[in-house]
């Protein structure tokens, strides 16, 4: 073998190598870089034992000795809806659907201490809602369920903390009754309503009677008013007689008398009977006498 060809050898054995190395370098790369997405977290393994948790962006780890064993999405996600059946504290029984929001804040925690997630979930959310309503009577689960709702999140976010999990919301969608409870609601609303229409009746009626008996004291004190008021009229009229008897004498008195007179045929004269008219025996003299006061007081 010449010279020539053993050199021609090395150079590819050499140029074998240098491709090998290049190939490892690049393996190398791949393997140590990870770029993760936003949506996700990486738990990275090393030997079987948990040694980092990538957040999103590059992420460099030592290759050939660490690797990602599980890939976690952080988005928020929503349990199947649930119903569960429960006893109020009346002993109804009810029928509750539930919805559970969540997501994954540590995956570490998620991927070694919790097998399937979802079912834990919703087994903690079926024990937790029982006992709750278990506590409340029927009205109250129907008129307070925010805070129902309320109590329910709290409780499960307690329960889930040791997994890694934020509860981001939970909801109670529906509320069923057994046909049997639902007929005895029904009979209780319409004996309600017809006791509400009684009420309203018997305190119609009651503001009438109190209104009619406004309206009658109204006109007693009307009449009492007017009543009032003609005979402090004629009272006066008595007390401006008196008054003029007082100064003038007994003409006064005779003026007053002739006068009542004289209105007395006026008004007699227009009657139906006008034609006919009775003239009192002493007519004239009551007529002179009248006529003899007016001109002795005009003078």
């Amino acid at each position: 073998m010449s010279i020539e060809d053993i050199l021609s050898g090395v150079l590819q054995g050499g140029n074998l190598v240098v491709l090998l190395l290049a190939g490892f370098i690049i393996l190398a790369i791949l393997l140590g870089v990870r770029i993760v997405p936003q949506s996700e977290k990486h738990v990275v393994e090393r030997f079987g034992r948990l040694r980092a948790v990538l957040g999103p962006g590059i992420n460099f780890i030592v290759p050939f000795l660490d690797r990602v064993r599980h890939k976690v999405s952080i988005l928020e996600r929503q349990l199947p809806n649930a119903s569960q059946d429960a006893i109020t504290a009346d002993n109804v029984l009810v029928e509750v659907e539930t919805s559970v929001f969540y997501r994954i804040l540590e995956p570490e925690k998620t991927v070694y201490r919790i097998r399937d997630v979802d079912a834990a979930i919703a087994t903690t959310v079926t024990g937790i809602v029982r006992a709750e309503i278990g506590k409340m009577e029927l009205d109250e689960v129907q008129s307070n369920r925010a805070a129902l709702i309320a109590t329910i999140k709290g409780n499960v976010e307690e329960q889930v903390d040791d997994w890694g999990i934020e509860v981001t919301r939970a909801e109670i969608l529906d509320v069923n009754l057994d046909q049997a409870t639902r007929d005895a609601m029904l009979q209780q609303l319409n004996a309600e309503r017809a006791r509400r229409a009684q009420v309203t009746e018997a305190e119609g009626k009651k503001r009438a009677v109190e209104l009619a008996a406004d309206a009658e004291l109204y006109a007693a004190e009307q009449v009492a008013k007017a009543r009032r008021i003609a005979a402090d009229a004629e009272a006066y009229a008595t007390q401006v007689v008196a008054k003029a008897i007082a100064d003038h004498g007994l003409s006064a008195a005779q003026y007053q008398v002739a006068l009542k007179q004289v209105e007395a045929l006026t008004a007699l004269g227009k009657g139906e009977g006008k034609q006919t008219i009775v003239v009192p025996a002493d007519a004239l003299d009551a007529f002179r006498n009248a006529f003899g006061m007016l001109k002795g007081r005009s003078e």
